[in-house]
């Protein structure tokens, strides 16, 4: 078993074979979040919990393996009203540590998508600032992340819908594939691409 509950996490495979778990929920009643973290062992059939925490409390945020083995963490929420974050971080594997990033993204964004695009950038898309029941409302933003320049910059171009926990898959031809999520609390069934031209 893990070594902590979690739900609203995220696993991301690293490159020498152990899965990172960060953050999440221990509880679903509370809503708060948690900046724990372990790795799974899949030689060992073992969760270990890390001594190093990550350096701000998040769920439903973002993880991404870059090209130089190294983990970028992104937004999420950090209290149980749910408001989207803008902070990241990055996580070493050789070290084992967490480093809070300098550079913010430039919303905040929780339940949203981030994609390592075959140049080495990441795409953030989506998501949304507040996860209240009364102030739900999705976004149509999306940013890239240049993990050389360690920056994040606004697109000018908008999604075709404001979308938060919708689903993003990078296709063979390099564009990324964006489905589903919800949009002020209405579950969606339509889909787009996002494509550099």
């Amino acid at each position: 078993t893990m070594t902590t509950p979690r739900g609203f996490h995220t696993a991301t495979l690293l490159p020498n074979g152990l899965v990172l778990l960060t953050g999440g929920i221990i509880n679903s009643s509370s809503l708060v979040a948690v900046d724990t973290t372990e790795v799974y062992d899949p030689t060992a059939n073992t969760f270990t919990a890390l001594s190093a925490t990550m350096t701000s409390l998040r769920n439903q945020h973002t993880t991404t393996l870059l090209p130089n083995g190294q983990v970028l963490i992104a937004g999420g929420s950090n209290n149980g009203n749910g408001d989207g974050l803008y902070t990241a971080e990055l996580y070493n594997p050789a070290t084992q540590t967490f480093t809070a990033l300098t550079a913010t993204m430039t919303t905040p964004r929780g339940g949203h998508t981030a994609t390592l695009l075959p140049n080495g950038q990441v795409l953030v898309t989506g998501g949304t600032v507040s996860f209240s029941v009364n102030n739900f409302t999705a976004l149509n933003t999306a940013e890239l992340y240049d993990p050389v320049s360690n920056t994040f910059t606004a697109l000018t171009a908008t999604m075709t819908t404001p979308r938060c926990c919708q689903r993003a898959t990078l296709l063979p031809n390099g564009r990324v594939l964006l489905t589903g999520g919800g949009s002020t609390l209405t579950v969606l069934n339509t889909a787009e691409v996002y494509g550099i031209q």
